[in-house]
C-alpha cells in the first residue's frame, strides 16, 4: 500500500514537534512543551487512524479531530513566538508545514 502524502507530512511534522519539545525542555519550559507535544503528534495519529476507519462518518470524524489538533498546535506555536521561545522563521516553518505540502 502506497503512503499518502498527508500521512508522510504528518510524520515529518510530528518529528519536528518532538524536536521542538526536546528544545523547550532543555530551556526548562515543560508546560507548553507537553501541550504542543500532545497536540502536534496527535494530528498524525488521527490521520493514520482514519485510514482504518469504520465507514465514511468515522473517517470524517478522525480527520476533523486532526484538524482541531492542528488548530490547537497553531495556538501553542503562536504562544511560543510571542514569548520568544521560537523566532519568526521557526514559527513560519512549523505553522506552514502542511500548507506547503
Amino acid at each position: 500500500m502506497a503512503e499518502s502524502k498527508l500521512r508522510i507530512l504528518s510524520i515529518d511534522f510530528a518529528v519536528q514537534i518532538l524536536n521542538l519539545v526536546k528544545f523547550l525542555k532543555s530551556q526548562h519550559e515543560a508546560i507548553v512543551a507537553n501541550q504542543i507535544g500532545r497536540a502536534g503528534t496527535s494530528i498524525g495519529a488521527n490521520i493514520h487512524e482514519a485510514q482504518y476507519a469504520h465507514g465514511k462518518p468515522d473517517f470524517i470524524a478522525k480527520l476533523q479531530i486532526a484538524l482541531k489538533e492542528a488548530n490547537e498546535t497553531s495556538y501553542w506555536l503562536e504562544l511560543l513566538l510571542k514569548t520568544n521561545y521560537i523566532d519568526e522563521a521557526k514559527y513560519q516553518e512549523l505553522n506552514n508545514s502542511f500548507k506547503s505540502g
